[in-house]
């Protein structure tokens, strides 16, 4: 089993291999190079202390205000798919319920993450595809800068699609699962 700053590690080499390297998201380096993100594992696979540790994430942000984004890794959880569209869907839920809609994002990344809209063993889907199942909140007023100061940012998830595609499933792929290999 992994220790939870092993998984740390390896989600931050993700970050950089994956996130920032292919620049699925133009504004990721920044945030990493200040040292604005925050990473919180939670082992559990009861659903419910996972529901528990989400909200702590939130009350987290609202102590922390210099975290710009952090992200939260089920290493052991929701390993099925639907089972984690299931809590991602919860979470949205749970972010308009609390009145955080429009303060904090949810951005949502697994190992087995497949777009609606694509195929199978559709290169595409590694944007979203991590090396564990894990949510990243975002504030939304660090958004709102970075979009300020970005041309057309709605064309980077096509973007992303045709870098991936261009790349290939076997390229992404083992860039993706080299980010678990012992160092």
């Amino acid at each position: 089993m992994s220790s939870s700053q092993q998984i740390i590690d390896q989600t931050i080499t993700w970050i950089h291999k994956v996130v920032v390297g292919c620049n699925f998201c133009p504004f990721a380096a920044r945030t990493l190079q200040q040292h604005h993100v925050h990473y919180q594992v939670e082992t559990s696979t009861n659903p419910t202390l996972c529901v528990d540790a989400f909200l702590k994430e939130i009350a987290r942000l609202d102590k922390e205000p210099d975290i710009e984004t952090s992200f939260l890794i089920f290493p052991y959880a929701f390993l099925q798919f639907d089972d984690y569209l299931d809590m991602a869907s919860l979470a949205e839920h749970l972010l308009k319920e609390k009145g955080y809609e429009g303060v904090y994002q949810l951005a949502s990344f697994h190992p087995m993450y497949r777009f609606a809209s694509s195929v199978k063993n559709d290169a595409a889907d590694y944007t979203n595809k991590s090396i564990y199942p894990m949510l990243q909140f975002l504030r939304e007023s660090s958004i709102d800068k970075a979009l300020a100061h970005y041309e057309n940012p709605e064309n980077i998830p096509e973007r992303n699609v045709d870098f991936a595609r261009k790349k290939g499933l076997a390229f992404m792929k083992l860039l993706r699962d080299s980010c678990t290999k012992e160092r």
